[in-house]
């Protein structure tokens, strides 16, 4: 049977609350679950039922994480407390695991959703037979005894002195000693030489209480038998049996926890460089053409995109309009989209024609590419003392030329297939267009067309072509930022997973 899991997600999109609740089923949960969006809801959802996790993104509008963990805390309720969002920066990042967060999740990548749901909830059953031995203790340390000897987590006893009376089971599993060649031993034979001085000084007294700083739980390393090192998190507390102080010590071994957190942020550092990388490389301003009126743009999503369009100089003054995508996200397909930029930009210098200038430029990307990895691209060449364009698209998504009454005279559609497949690809033009005042090109990538709403709903042709000839009479800059407000406000304030990226033409 499923177990049962009460989960409060802590969520603007309703889209991704559901999300995460069909991950947990399909991890084996029955999962009931609430959502909330506000401090007044969340405050109400807290005090009426009872909750076995919180999933929360980082920032809604006017709540955020940091205010639902410190309405959490304040119940002193042991609920974990995991955020799910696209990506914050480091120190933020860092700051959220230090204020009490138990782990942060990309909405991007939540293959580790389940595993550390499932960690979260045996940490927090631990921490509940912990305190509930912590309390009980005092009337019977025998019966105790039995609940440490069961503890996934290390448990020492120890008098003032540091001088260690009892170890359970799961000490062996940290320091790889038997329990009992620890009895008898002082703790400070299980920090590295350097700390054993800091150790030094919080038993050596007699009838001396742990000050609150120690009584915290706080993260230290470890000495191994074998002489390894270990990350630990360690908690000291204070008990009175018969008469005599003693201190009870919880260890936990979080070098994986630690090792996660750490290429969590060094993922982040990877998508802040890709963006960077493909911000430097979109041009500044499109080309001014008497007859014609060009702008494109490329909005990006919360991880680092593929997504390419530039003007690029061809010879005998042509104009070339590139709008391309490299499959896959992060800091990999930016370095191809860079490649594939250079590539084109060198054979449009001394090239006329853009079936020649694909062909040249697929035989050397071809040579840089894994089979795992293509680019789909469309290179339109814009003759504008003559009004002409003449195209090729290598595998790309169709572009779209509209009539001055709006009708579609023209889908641009692909002639060839994606670069970096095969490096004998030939890529031949589709016929020359002639372009007549009033019509309106539109060239885009995949990212438009395929943006999801609610319900796993795509944006779709129909729906970009309504918002296209609605706004055929406004500037073409003005054009690309309506076609990219429509799919926000369609997708109603769930994360951009792709690039949208367009360029628009409107003849004169």
């Amino acid at each position: 049977m499923k177990q049962p899991l009460r989960v409060l997600v802590v969520e603007d999109s309703e889209f991704d609350a559901k999300m995460l609740v069909r991950l947990l089923d399909r991890g084996g949960y029955a999962t009931t679950s609430e959502r909330v969006q506000t401090a007044a809801d969340m405050t109400r959802a807290l005090s009426e039922k009872e909750w076995d996790i919180v999933l929360s993104d980082y920032n809604l509008p006017g709540f955020n994480a940091t205010l639902a963990l410190q309405l959490l805390q304040a119940t002193q309720l042991d609920i974990p407390f995991i955020i799910v969002s696209g990506g914050i920066g480091e120190d933020i990042a860092v700051a959220a695991m230090k204020s009490g967060a138990s782990d942060y999740l990309m909405k991007g990548n939540l293959a580790r959703l389940v595993p550390a749901v499932e960690r979260e909830l045996r940490d927090a059953a631990v921490r509940k037979a912990r305190r509930r031995a912590e309390s009980e203790l005092r009337n019977s340390e025998q019966r105790y005894r039995l609940l440490w000897e069961t503890a996934t987590d290390a448990i020492l006893l120890m008098d003032t002195r540091s001088n260690i009376l009892f170890a359970n089971p799961a000490v062996q599993g940290i320091f790889s000693y038997e329990p009992a060649e620890l009895v008898g031993k002082n703790f400070a034979m299980l920090l590295p030489e350097k700390l054993r001085a800091e150790s030094d000084t919080a038993f050596q007294k007699p009838g001396k209480s742990v000050t609150a700083a120690q009584a915290r739980t706080l993260e230290t390393a470890g000495l191994k038998k074998t002489g390894s090192e270990v990350l630990l998190e360690l908690a000291f507390n204070d008990m009175e049996l018969g008469g005599q102080r003693l201190i009870v010590a919880f260890i936990r071994d979080i070098t994986e926890r630690e090792r996660n957190r750490r290429e969590l942020l060094e993922h982040a550092e990877q998508f802040r460089v890709a963006r960077e990388i493909q911000s430097h490389l979109f041009p500044k301003a499109a080309p001014q053409l008497p007859g014609f009126d060009i702008a494109g743009a490329s909005f990006p999503a919360a991880a680092a995109g593929g997504d390419y369009f530039d003007f690029v100089p061809m010879a005998d003054d042509g104009v070339g309009l590139v709008v391309g995508d490299v499959t896959g996200h992060g800091i990999g397909p930016a370095l191809l989209m860079a490649e594939t930029r250079a590539y084109v930009r060198i054979a449009s210098l001394n090239r006329t024609d853009p079936g020649q200038v694909l062909t040249r430029t697929n035989i050397a990307l071809a040579e840089d590419i894994g089979a795992e990895r293509f680019v789909t691209l469309f290179l339109g060449r814009l003759d504008a003392a003559e009004r002409r364009l003449k195209f090729v698209s290598a595998g790309h998504p169709p572009g779209y030329l509209l009539a001055p009454d709006g009708s579609v005279r023209m889908e641009l559609r692909r002639t060839g297939v994606p670069l970096g497949m095969r490096p004998n690809t030939e890529y031949r033009n589709a016929p020359t267009i002639k372009l007549k005042p009033g019509e309106i090109a539109l060239l885009l990538t995949d990212g438009l067309e395929e943006a999801m709403g609610p319900g796993d709903e795509m944006f779709g042709t129909d729906r970009m072509l309504a918002v296209l000839r609605a706004n055929r009479d406004h500037s073409a800059a003005q054009i690309v930022d309506a076609l990219y407000l429509a799919v926000r406000e369609f997708c109603k304030g769930t994360e951009q997973q792709d690039d949208v990226t367009c360029i628009v033409v409107k003849v004169l």
